[in-house]
């Protein structure tokens, strides 16, 4: 078992902790994440409720399912799960943000236990969940496999692991980093390493390799004349998305 902090990148952890109190502020440091987060949840509950024969137009579909959202930043998927019935866990390496997601849900009414802490060591605690949100995270951390199989531990058996990423060719630096950091300026310059970012083919590898099963991609595209994120099944060349789950 891996000592709990292992894949944890300090300089990544400061990035976020720096930008903490503007999680809510739908036009600041968080603003690409919150005009994504529609199409995120599309695909996150979509499959959920296919993994676990739940009906969305049900009341509280997700109740009974427990789920973790690692990297919880300030709660942006762990209130929706809330509010959907499940029983949340955020979980974020970054102090600082762990406050602000318990403040923004304390005043929208949700329980949800938030704790400061890693993927490692809520393994090494033997926590399980039904379904493991990993969105945006893996790019961050100092070794994907180790945190992976951290992640896959923390699944029980026929559980459900969703993990978002950044592709890693030419067009992703364009996008991702010269036009989200650069010119749009909506995140800090360096927020993102080119480097760290996994090609599709490799991210399935890594959670085979972790003891995990993929059953499905996609890609998460963003259309600058609308303005809006699409899914798609094809353009998995940015931002992309993963299902996989535990045998």
């Amino acid at each position: 078992m891996q000592t709990a902090q292992s894949t944890v990148d300090p300089a990544e952890v400061a990035k976020f902790e720096a930008m903490a109190a503007e999680w809510w502020d739908p036009k600041g440091k968080f603003k690409p994440l919150h005009m994504l987060n529609p199409c995120r949840l599309d695909y996150i509950t979509s499959q959920i409720a296919g993994e676990f024969d739940r009906d969305l137009t049900a009341q509280g579909p997700f109740k009974g399912l427990r789920i973790l959202d690692i990297g919880c930043g300030g709660g942006l998927l762990s209130e929706p799960m809330a509010r959907l019935g499940a029983t949340v866990v955020g979980a974020d390496a970054a102090m600082r943000n762990i406050p602000v997601a318990q403040v923004h849900a304390q005043q929208s009414g949700l329980t949800i236990d938030y704790r400061c802490t890693t993927a490692e060591a809520l393994a090494e605690a033997g926590e399980q969940f039904d379904v493991v949100i990993n969105m945006e995270v893996v790019e961050h951390v100092a070794n994907p496999l180790t945190y992976l199989t951290a992640c896959q531990q923390l699944l029980k058996s026929g559980g459900l692991h969703i993990c978002s990423t950044i592709n890693r060719n030419p067009k992703s630096y364009a996008m991702a980093i010269i036009g989200a950091e650069v010119i749009m300026r909506w995140l800090p310059k360096g927020t993102h390493e080119w480097g760290k970012f996994i090609t599709p083919d490799e991210l399935f590898d890594l959670l085979a390799q972790s003891g995990l099963t993929p059953v499905d991609r996609k890609g998460f595209v963003f259309n600058p004349i609308l303005w809006t994120w699409s899914l798609s099944a094809k353009d998995l060349s940015v931002n992309y998305v993963t299902a996989s789950t535990k045998p």
